[in-house]
């Protein structure tokens, strides 16, 4: 069972099971922006804050965020201005 405000995982699995030939625009633009928000859901919530079915999701799915880094750093250290 998914966490409370991720994407289920039955609608994970039914939407990459799915060939996006088969498809219509609509439920490709909406499998996109849930899998977005899912992924910013991820990162914001801490590795130790998820349940061990989330994790097991998440690692499976790749939204895994193993070293609780939080946004601000991710940021500056894309930007080049975190640490070196």
């Amino acid at each position: 069972m998914s966490d409370t405000g991720r994407q289920s995982f039955t609608d994970k699995a039914g939407s990459a099971l799915k060939p996006d030939s088969q498809k219509s625009t609509t439920e490709q633009a909406g499998d996109y922006l849930k899998g977005k928000g899912d992924s910013v859901a991820s990162t914001l919530q801490p590795q130790s804050d998820k349940s061990t079915g989330q994790r097991a999701g998440d690692s499976l799915s790749g939204n895994s965020n193993e070293t609780d880094n939080s946004l601000l750093n991710k940021a500056k250290n894309a930007m080049g201005f975190g640490e070196k």
